[in-house]
């Protein structure tokens, strides 16, 4: 894997400094996204432009995906023009989207079929992981897979934990992204609270966020709630999508789950009054409402 060509599908809010570590990193890099101007920063740094994924496929040995939603990851893997149909055998497929255990398992086995391996690999950290290249990886897969690809992705993450066959990282998401959607509902009824009592938030936020209610949100998403700024580390529509597949994943397995549900139903009111585009911590707004 020393210096392998990497493609990179996606260069959002996250993927694109992601594909820059890479690129950082000494890899040779193909990038394809949707908008070439969001791909523009590292074509300037020198990564190449592939037109679709089937010309990133024909290039590259290992290939990354950060794209929106479960519907984009299954045409980019398993449509005609996709990367099983047309990467070489051995090319090594990461999908680092958040997606749904079952596509998961899907394009595993489709990979399996052309002597592809295929590992899922959803992340957490947000945009601020993403540039630090401290994300928390959690990977599905293969053993052979994953051990093969660690060394790129610690370029990319600072703890990464294989959790088990394929669909296994998916799962984890979905752990991950329950327990901030009750979370982040606390952080905000908790500076709002702050706010209603006169007091200085960033008091406040010094002397909670390093106790026992200390977390990520609270230490990292709080202090923008206090600023006024809502712009997008991780989209309010993608958190919706992930709740949905957590709620799904949940109800098959016959769980319930409250807080999950009242965070998505927030949620979707955020979303319906125009802050789908805003970042997860706009569910302070919530109670501006």
């Amino acid at each position: 894997m020393d210096k392998v060509v990497i493609g990179f599908i996606g260069t959002g809010v996250m993927g694109k400094s992601m594909a820059g570590h890479l690129l950082n990193a000494g890899y040779p890099v193909v990038v394809f996204s949707r908008t070439k101007e969001k791909a523009q920063d590292l074509l300037d740094k020198g990564a190449v432009w592939a037109s679709s994924p089937k010309e990133v496929a024909t290039q590259a040995k290992v290939i990354i995906t950060m794209v929106g939603y479960p519907a984009d990851v299954e045409e980019i893997y398993l449509g005609t023009n996709g990367l099983i149909a047309n990467a070489l055998p051995h090319t090594y497929l990461i999908d680092m989207t958040t997606s749904t255990p079952t596509l998961a398992v899907k394009i595993a086995e489709a990979a399996i079929a052309k002597d592809i391996y295929a590992i899922d690999a959803p992340v957490s950290g947000g945009d601020i992981g993403a540039k630090e290249g401290r994300l928390s990886i959690m990977v599905g897969g293969s053993d052979k897979a994953f051990k093969a690809v660690e060394p790129i992705l610690k370029h990319l993450g600072a703890n990464i934990v294989h959790q088990g066959a394929a669909g296994a990282g998916q799962h984890t998401k979905m752990c991950n992204q329950i327990a901030i959607a009750s979370n982040m509902i606390g952080v905000c009824e908790a500076i709002v609270y702050a706010e209603k009592a006169g007091l200085d938030t960033n008091k406040v936020l010094q002397s909670i966020s390093t106790g026992a209610a200390g977390s990520w949100s609270l230490s990292n998403l709080a202090p923008r709630m206090t600023s006024g700024d809502f712009n997008p580390g991780f989209y309010i529509k993608h958190f919706i999508k992930d709740m949905k597949i957590a709620l799904e994943e949940a109800d098959a397995m016959r769980m319930d789950t409250p807080g999950l549900t009242l965070s998505k139903n927030l949620y979707t009111k955020l979303a319906a009054a125009g802050e789908e585009n805003s970042g997860t911590q706009a569910l302070y707004k919530y109670w501006e409402r």
